[in-house]
């Protein structure tokens, strides 16, 4: 069955135009063992095949043969060792194309593609083997170049297109996300329920990735960062292996991926269940800020206004707690605020965490429009020695995360099964579970 964003995909190539498409390759981790293969998501989003070394030539111009891929070949041997494989039928019957072939015919077979047609839409500078292959490819037209026919002229990087397709979900897409996120959201509950001084931040992970994979996830959507005291204050913060103690703040940004989509939760507790005061004063202010924003997101909104209301509410709760001196504005102005709150209030989500899309247009930044998705995760971070910060402020790193769908009239808060007030925080952090030793 073809991918609905193949056909859109078709519909807005430009004339006389033919794509092609690599998949992700294998990659080595060590000696004779490779990481866990994880499909390019654009090659995934057209044609739903998630093998590697594979091509989708996408022609709509081609008289028979619109859509082809070249796989690998069935092996007994092989699939008895890693599994089985589509094959060339497999490509036609469970996948759609109008033909398909051996992935050791490509160099033979792919050229004939190519000729006809004066535009090449192939994303140069992603893989160099790939390009090369390419290359080679386009130099052996030239024969059919000086007999009179037509080749591809004018290369066009195709990621623009793909990427505008993907950046607006369809609701099948939707509501992998909202698998993705509930699944996510199960995780973190966990967390929360499990954490005890004394544990090492490497337990919760493991609770974590328990209950992702347990609950149908196909793992983790990027490392998971539990970072406990001063190791909350450090953004990527992902190795995951000191001991939690009496007093500290747990930052837990942890996802799930269901159905190639990922799930993005960032919430920050306290390791004994109770938030001291200062803990609280500047996790209601970064709270404060993340509802607030979703309040604003609707069609129309620029995505930029919304890091500036965060800006805003951060600078202001800022002042009001002494970390920051002078007049609001002109902390603003000054960027002082970047002292504690570092980076973007969000960013798109979809099949990568860090979402594809243009964020800016020639207009100016983006308006959101339904079917975008994307994070709300305003955040303060204070290591100690930080200027303008007392000593009871050090080492509260606190960043509070959630997904949201565009909707017609407004959004649709994709992680809200995870608790975020103070008191719905500490009250589900006495529901304590035990973990197995």
């Amino acid at each position: 069955m073809r991918s609905p964003r193949l056909t859109e995909f078709m519909s807005k190539m430009e004339p006389n135009s033919v794509a092609v498409i690599f998949s992700a390759p294998e990659v080595l981790r060590n000696a004779d063992t490779d990481y866990e293969f994880r499909q390019d998501s654009d090659f995934y989003a057209l044609t739903h095949l998630n093998e590697p070394e594979s091509v989708a030539v996408i022609s709509p111009n081609h008289e028979k043969h619109k859509y082809v891929l070249f796989v690998r070949q069935r092996d007994k041997e092989k699939e008895i060792w890693n599994g089985l494989r589509a094959g060339v039928e497999g490509a036609i019957s469970a996948y759609g194309a109008d033909a398909a072939y051996e992935i050791s015919q490509l160099g033979k077979i792919l050229p004939r593609y190519l000729e006809g047609n004066q535009k090449l839409y192939y994303r140069f500078g992603l893989r160099e083997e790939n390009d090369l292959r390419m290359i080679k490819y386009l130099n052996s037209l030239k024969a059919a170049i000086r007999a009179g026919k037509q080749t591809p002229s004018t290369i066009i990087d195709p990621s623009t297109l793909i990427h505008e397709l993907r950046l607006r979900k369809n609701a099948d897409e939707i509501e992998s996300m909202r698998t993705a996120a509930r699944i996510s959201a199960e995780g973190h509950v966990a967390a929360m329920k499990a954490c005890k001084p004394g544990m090492y931040e490497y337990e919760l992970e493991a609770l974590i990735e328990y209950v992702f994979r347990s609950k149908g996830a196909n793992g983790t959507s990027y490392q998971s960062i539990v970072g406990a005291g001063f190791n909350s204050t450090i953004l990527h913060y992902n190795t995951n292996n000191a001991q939690i103690k009496d007093g500290d703040l747990v930052l837990i940004d942890a996802g799930a991926e269901y159905n190639m989509f990922a799930g993005d939760i960032t919430r920050t507790f306290p390791a004994n269940g109770k938030y001291s005061k200062a803990q609280q004063a500047v996790y209601e202010l970064v709270l404060h800020s993340n509802k607030e924003v979703i309040k604003m997101i609707k069609p129309g909104e620029s995505f930029m206004a919304l890091h500036e209301k965060t800006i805003e509410i951060i600078t202001q709760g800022l002042v009001d707690l002494g970390l920051l001196s002078g007049n609001v504005s002109e902390n603003i102005e000054r960027k002082t605020y970047e002292r504690f709150f570092m980076h973007r209030t969000g960013h798109w989500l979809g099949m990568d965490v860090h979402d594809v899309g243009r964020y800016k247009l020639e207009d100016g930044w983006r308006k959101i429009e339904p079917g975008m998705a994307f994070t709300v995760e305003p955040g303060i971070y204070i290591q100690p020695g930080t200027e303008g910060a007392s000593e009871e402020f050090y080492n509260i790193g606190i960043r509070v995360e959630d997904d949201i769908v565009v909707t017609a009239d407004g959004c649709e808060v994709l992680t809200s099964l995870v608790p975020k007030e103070v008191v719905e925080v500490e009250a589900l952090m006495k529901e304590s579970i035990a973990i197995a030793v």
